[in-house]
């Protein structure tokens, strides 16, 4: 997934919300698969235990969890959007109007770990992203979609 010891960039933000799920993992959701697992074992015969099965598989997502979530966590380079300014980088928050509907939509550009298009989090390797990055307020950019040709005038840049 990480090509070899290239660093990840991530907002504060970002980083703290993966290790805080890297926490509750650890904390609560790994201790309770434990029980869960110790629970369905009293029951007896495991080869037809499905409370077994289901607990050494969700055992089994949260250890490959933790795992990526260290490695991103210790790959980690935490980039501080306040203490910059001027065209579009990682980081910014930018807010855009396409040129054919006018339907504005607002983007902070963030690490792929972080990404979340849903709640306005642009993954910086996304076509968009890439289009975006060394922009100014008021320049157009035409973006290849999935559903074709768009085009977006920056409006705004925020590095909030």
């Amino acid at each position: 997934m990480w090509a070899f010891m290239d660093k990840i960039p991530l907002t504060r933000a970002g980083h703290s919300a993966l290790n805080d799920e890297l926490k509750k993992l650890k904390s609560v959701e790994r201790p309770a698969v434990i029980r869960a697992i110790a629970e369905a074992r009293e029951h007896g015969d495991l080869s037809e235990n499905a409370e077994y099965h289901a607990a050494r598989e969700k055992q089994s997502f949260i250890e490959g969890r933790v795992k990526e979530l260290e490695g991103i966590l210790s790959l980690a380079d935490v980039i501080d959007p306040t203490s910059m300014s001027g065209t579009i980088k990682f980081g910014a928050t930018v807010q855009l109007v396409d040129e054919d509907t006018d339907e504005e939509k607002t983007y902070q550009i963030v690490g792929e770990p972080e990404a979340d298009i849903e709640n306005g989090k642009l993954n910086i390797k996304s076509p968009l992203a890439r289009a975006l990055i060394g922009k100014e307020e008021g320049d157009s950019v035409e973006v290849r979609t999935p559903g074709g040709e768009k085009a977006f005038e920056i409006l705004k840049i925020d590095f909030i």
